[in-house]
């Protein structure tokens, strides 16, 4: 590995990302009109994903995902918004496939055996 150039990695070829993009010098406080575009756009993309309270988890190719978080900036941009700040938080891994959906199914799995030892 040390021998590789870096320049020609591949990215990963999975990954899960959870975003939150945050359109900024809006006329209002409320951005649902700008998160309800990035949905339609997600929703056209076929990517897996899941909107939540503080943002969207995507799951789908590294470069796929982060092509649409890329496009979805640009939507906004063509929509009038000047500026846009995004936290992207990304998780990949190795040694097996693993959905978001997943994840949490494994979490509530574990807190429902805690549920029953309980009573």
């Amino acid at each position: 590995m040390a021998d590789m150039n870096p320049l020609t990695l591949p990215t990963p070829p999975a990954c899960t990302a959870d975003v939150c993009l945050i359109p900024i010098g809006t006329p209002t406080a409320s951005v649902s009109k700008e998160v309800a575009e990035v949905q339609r756009l997600l929703k056209a993309s076929g990517l897996n994903y899941q909107m939540h309270s503080a943002g969207t988890t995507i799951e789908g190719s590294w470069d796929a995902v982060m092509k649409i978080i890329g496009q979805a900036h640009s939507m906004l941009h063509s929509n009038g918004v000047v500026r846009i700040q995004s936290d992207i938080r990304v998780g990949t891994r190795t040694d097996k496939k693993q959905s978001f959906a997943d994840k949490t199914a494994k979490v509530e799995a574990l807190l429902a055996s805690d549920a029953k030892s309980s009573e």
